[in-house]
């Protein structure tokens, strides 16, 4: 079995397991968010075609709407970031400075 760098938890939520890897979060055609070991932000490099193109610049990239995670586009995704803050990304926000917003600080 694969060790990956994230888990999900319930029907919205990521949580970043590998301070290495930066996860590029992909939710159809709306704004790459990235997630680091120093927080969270839009993403405004290329996405890698490839998951064996983003390992090697360690990156590791979440297609939300893909089977193996939640099978369907999210409007609303929580974050649990290894800087110890709970994200919330708004997509019908996108745009807005209410995009992407601390919901919970220090989770662990």
């Amino acid at each position: 079995m694969i060790e990956k760098n994230f888990i999900t938890s319930g029907r919205n939520t990521v949580i970043h397991k590998v301070k290495k890897f930066d996860l590029l979060i992909v939710n159809g055609e709306k704004s790459v968010v990235i997630i680091s070991h120093r927080g969270i932000g839009i993403y405004k490099g290329e996405v890698p075609a490839k998951r064996s193109i983003a390992k090697k610049a360690y990156q590791d990239i979440v297609d939300i709407a893909s089977a193996e995670l939640f099978g369907e586009e999210k409007t609303l995704l929580f974050v649990q970031a290894l800087d110890g803050i709970e994200y919330k990304i708004d997509y019908s926000k996108e745009g807005t400075t209410s995009f992407i917003k601390i919901h919970q600080n220090h989770y662990m």
